[in-house]
């Protein structure tokens, strides 16, 4: 099986876990630097989702930079069915709290008008770090089912 942009142990694949991490530490840090926002369970469900993103994306970018620097190949069968119903699992999870999220914000702010300027700003900001992550992820989990399909023929 040949190495493709974004397979476990490449540059592509890093950068992608990388990127899920930024985004999602970035969207607990807008979210967490409000006031109020434990007052709304969707809110918390994304802190812990987006929490749940940057520990399983930290793990697997480290290692990807280990397989880099032993230039190994992680195309192993068990391995791979690891990486991939993980990151299914973030990838449903985050879009599940995205989802709630952004619902959320539009009924909170839109609808009953009752938000602060720089507040509803650092939601609203939260939500698409959320979604900027679930797209990452998304990326990922597809690459990973398709190595593993290929691993396994």
């Amino acid at each position: 099986m040949r190495n493709f942009a974004g397979t476990p142990g490449t540059v592509t694949a890093l950068i992608l876990r990388l990127l899920q991490c930024l985004f999602a530490a970035a969207s607990i840090a807008s979210m967490a630097s409000t006031k109020s926002f434990f007052s709304f369970t969707s809110f918390s469900y994304l802190i812990a989702s987006m929490g749940l993103q940057v520990i399983w994306s930290f793990g697997l970018a480290f290692l990807d930079a280990c397989a880099l620097a032993k230039k190994k190949v992680l195309h192993n069968p068990g391995l791979l069915s690891l990486f991939v119903v993980g990151d299914w699992v973030t990838s449903m999870l985050s879009l599940a709290a995205a989802s709630s999220s952004a619902g959320i914000t539009v009924l909170y702010f839109n609808d009953l008008g009752s938000c602060g300027f720089v507040e509803c700003q650092k939601y609203q900001l939260a939500v698409a770090l959320a979604f900027m992550s679930w797209i990452t992820i998304g990326i990922s989990s597809l690459i990973m089912l398709s190595t593993l399909a290929a691993a396994v023929s």
